[in-house]
């Protein structure tokens, strides 16, 4: 069937048909497209120009460290812009980079026409603009936060002013667009890869993205939990980091680095899955231990989260646990060094051609590699004793961060420009801006370690002579304009015009994955179809690949219909089980991302009822578009999919991506509710007064009535899906309508087991705690009501039938969460207080 000629009338009339569907809109229009060609671009773009802002802030400071006792920069400036510079490299840079970068190529390396929610994707990215915003900006009128990137209370909880907040309340919205975008690609590469492409055949990149979309769906939470404490102590005065009043600053140091240490590996494995991508091309042959990097990626991942601790080495820890998380972060160098070694083999044993990337990722290596030892050094607790906060980390950090994200970065930008541009860059820019920037680097950074060693300590405004810094100091600030000419050599080889410059070829680099099939000129239909897949080179490997692919004899070759589909396969053995369909352009996406901005950006001001407005027009919002675009009840249930298969065009539970998504966030979510209930037992072994002695105590019957309300709701859910699937509709609804009022019931009964005994959440972090977990479960019940009543209106309009279910199903799993999350929440206010 493969070999069958494909009539050209027929093949010009599929690919007009395909055309129309995945037009680009035009003019102003153009800013609703959700193409992930599009949105890709903008994030990358988005976050270039915020690491360009963090680094003229890092200018800024070693002009103000040049020489002692300088006054180019007064002490609160210094402390703004220092946390800034943090604040923007982690969260508006390095994370949001990795994720532009997937959602731009992560569908060619699949074979994709697109991501599972393209709208998500557009979501995404205006939250993301929206946040980076407001938080940079924020520098423009002097009213940044000023006490680091960590914001340690209680440093940060007693600064006057509105910085902390922007900090808190800006990247808590901006988080949740890195969620978004981590379910996103977590589904995408679970469920769009093309038949064929068995979860050992996926190339690395797309490894390292599922990875590393876990690990964000694991790190990112804590931190959100943190911040809601943190806000509410800020704004409400319950004081979770009092020490005062029964509060302990070290839970927000807990929170914080089980969020901070796994973001190192979050922005360094992105970075070495590019390095994997580049070097088996630079090599001509594939890469040699293919399984061995994906353990050691997955290894490095589960690593990461048992050596948040190695961050408070100094916070007084017992010897026991300074062994052991010295031991574990010793260990991470072993997975790390397989990788590495696994990239220097690949490269002995091909014919290396040193190509404009393949130089980058040469110098990433050779810097990350520097970085590690270093890194290896202040493992080691007595070591950590003796640098820490000093500029030695300063330094490490740089080494590991810079060398380890920022090379391979650039050397992905100038693999990766023909396939996004169709034209390449300059070879000449290209070893200009690498040698201005590896020699800046080194000079700027390697002295450093000197400075620290000096005992030069960080975040300090200025140092008198008489400490001898000064030499070293300058010449760290010589280097540090050299790393800009050469990151301004780059970024004007990246932004030039090039309109003269003729088209790439259409494989510059001779690669042997799926992404280099694209179209030269350009075609916005991803892939002309969807191919499959029986090698991880199929450019390499598979006999007549590119021929099949452009007559359009694999998959979906067409869009009968004039819709957005894309073919959703098994998560391990990659079945072809639907074709389903994708969102197109939207207005609706940039209108949510603002007003959930509202939501989150007006309490910065104490507009609390805008705020709450916001949030109530951008559920709004969602509402619509899951409304309107989403588990649409089919015409025809079939189509044809080509090569003789036929398939569903609707499917629920664990075969549709919806239901996957909700899994996923879902997990995430509970990992956020596990960081308060760690903020529960971290009170109740760390602080003797808690519950403090004669304190009220939560009432123990409403608390368990309101847990079988939970079990109730549960259980009238569950029945309701069961019922609708056998065809008694009538009924189900009813079962709706009963967990509606069972949600409501467990909600009261939660406020009335800590109003009626008058617990009093300002006066101790007792009472703040059970409050806290009751505002948080409040909210989820307020959401299940939400989603009960959208599938109680998808039944009466015949949205939700007794075949098509999805939105139910996906209910009924989120509801799995929820009486988990009651039940727990209602025992530990109920009745763990008469336990401690």
């Amino acid at each position: 069937m493969l070999d069958a000629p494909v009539d050209a009338e027929v093949k010009a009339r599929r690919e007009a048909d395909l055309r129309r569907a995945w037009e680009t809109p035009k003019g102003w229009r153009y800013w609703s497209a959700v193409n992930n060609t599009e949105v890709g671009v903008w994030y990358s773009l988005t976050a270039f120009f915020f690491m360009l802002c963090a680094g003229v802030l890092a200018l800024l400071m070693r002009i103000q460290l040049a020489v002692p006792d300088n006054d180019f920069l007064s002490a609160d400036r210094f402390n703004q812009f220092f946390t800034m510079h943090g604040s923007a490299m982690m969260f508006l840079f390095a994370v949001p980079m990795f994720e532009a970068v997937s959602i731009l190529i992560l569908p060619a390396f699949l074979g994709a026409r697109d991501m599972p929610f393209p709208r998500l994707s557009a979501y995404g990215y205006w939250s993301f603009l929206i946040g980076g915003i407001f938080v940079l900006g924020s520098i423009l009128f002097n009213v940044a936060p000023s006490s680091g990137w960590f914001m340690y209370p209680p440093l940060a909880t007693e600064q006057e002013g509105i910085g902390p907040d922007i900090w808190l309340l800006g990247l808590s919205f901006i988080e949740v667009a890195s969620i978004a975008a981590a379910v996103e690609l977590i589904v995408g590469t679970i469920k769009c890869r093309p038949p064929g492409m068995r979860i050992n055949l996926m190339p690395l990149y797309a490894w390292y993205v599922l990875v590393v979309g876990v690990m964000i769906l694991f790190a990112f939470p804590p931190l959100i939990a943190g911040d809601f404490l943190f806000e509410l102590q800020r704004s409400m005065d319950w004081p979770f980091f009092d020490p005062d009043r029964g509060g302990d600053p070290l839970l927000w140091q807990h929170l914080f680095w089980i969020f901070g240490h796994p973001e190192v590996y979050i922005v360094f494995l992105p970075s070495i899955a590019i390095a994997a991508m580049i070097v088996p091309t630079a090599a001509q042959r594939p890469m040699v231990g293919y399984s061995w990097i994906v353990l050691s990626a997955v290894g490095v991942g589960f690593l990461s989260f048992g050596l948040w601790v190695h961050h408070m080495f100094t916070t007084g820890l017992p010897s026991l646990s300074l062994g052991f998380f010295s031991a574990a972060s010793e260990a991470v160098v072993i997975p790390t060094g397989v990788q590495i070694f696994a990239f220097v083999a690949t490269l002995m044993v091909g014919r290396v051609t040193m190509s404009q990337p393949m130089l980058w990722i040469a110098g990433a290596l050779a810097i990350f590699t520097a970085g590690g030892l270093t890194g290896v050094m202040v493992a080691i607790a007595p070591f950590d004793w003796q640098v820490h906060d000093t500029y030695f980390i300063v330094a490490h950090l740089h080494y590991t961060l810079f060398g380890g994200m920022v090379f391979p970065i650039i050397g992905g930008i100038y693999y990766f420009y023909p396939f996004i541009t169709k034209k390449k860059m300059s070879d000449r820019l290209s070893r200009w801006a690498f040698w201005l920037t590896f020699s800046g680097f080194n000079i700027c950074f390697l002295p450093m370690h000197l400075t620290g060693l000096q005992g030069m300590p960080r975040r300090v405004v200025t140092y008198p002579e008489a400490a001898g810094w000064d030499v070293l100091n300058m010449v760290s600030t010589l280097g540090s304009f050299i790393v800009a000419a050469g990151i301004l050599v780059f970024a004007w080889d990246l932004l030039r015009p090039k309109g003269r410059q003729p088209l790439t070829e259409r494989n510059p680099w001779n690669a042997g994955t799926l992404e280099w099939s694209h179209d030269v000129p350009e075609e916005a239909w991803g892939v002309r179809s969807v191919p499959y897949i029986s090698s991880r080179y199929p450019l390499w490997e598979q006999p007549k690949f590119l021929e099949r692919f452009d007559d359009g004899k694999f998959y979906i070759p067409d869009a009968p219909e004039g819709k957005r589909e894309t073919i959703v396969t098994s998560a391990v053995d990659a079945v072809p089980q639907a074709v389903v369909q994708v969102t197109g352009p939207a207005w609706v996406t940039l209108w949510a991302a603002a007003f959930t901005g509202g939501a989150f950006i007006l309490p910065v001001f104490k507009f609390y009822w805008l705020s709450a407005f916001s949030g109530v027009c951008a559920v709004a919002c969602v509402i619509y578009w899951l409304w309107t675009s989403t588990a649409q009840v089919p015409k025809t249930p079939m189509r044809d999919a080509g090569l003789g298969l036929r398939l569903p065009v609707y499917v629920t539970g664990p075969k549709a991506p919806g239901w996957w998504a909700v899994f996923i966030t879902m997990l995430g979510d509970a990992t956020a509710f596990a960081s308060l209930v760690f903020g529960v037992f971290f009170f109740w072994t760390a602080r003797p007064d808690f519950p403090p002695e004669g304190a009220a105590l939560p009432d123990m019957m409403w608390a368990l009535l309101a847990l079988l309300a939970f079990v109730v709701a549960w259980g009238a859910t569950v029945a309701a899906r069961e019922l609708n699937r056998g065809g008694r509709q009538g009924v189900a609804r009813w079962c709706i309508v009963g967990a509606v009022v069972a949600t409501l019931a467990a909600l009261g009964g939660m406020w009335l087991a800590i109003v009626l005994p008058g617990l009093q959440p300002e006066t101790h972090a007792f009472p703040a705690v059970m409050y806290a977990l009751t505002v948080w479960t409040s909210a989820h019940c307020v959401l299940a009501v939400v989603m009960l009543l959208y599938c109680l209106a998808g039944s009466v309009f015949g949205k939700l039938t007794q075949l098509y279910d999805a939105d139910l199903r996906n209910t009924t799993l989120f509801w799995h969460f929820m009486c988990l999350s009651g039940v727990i929440t209602t025992l530990l206010v109920g009745v763990a207080p008469r336990l401690m």
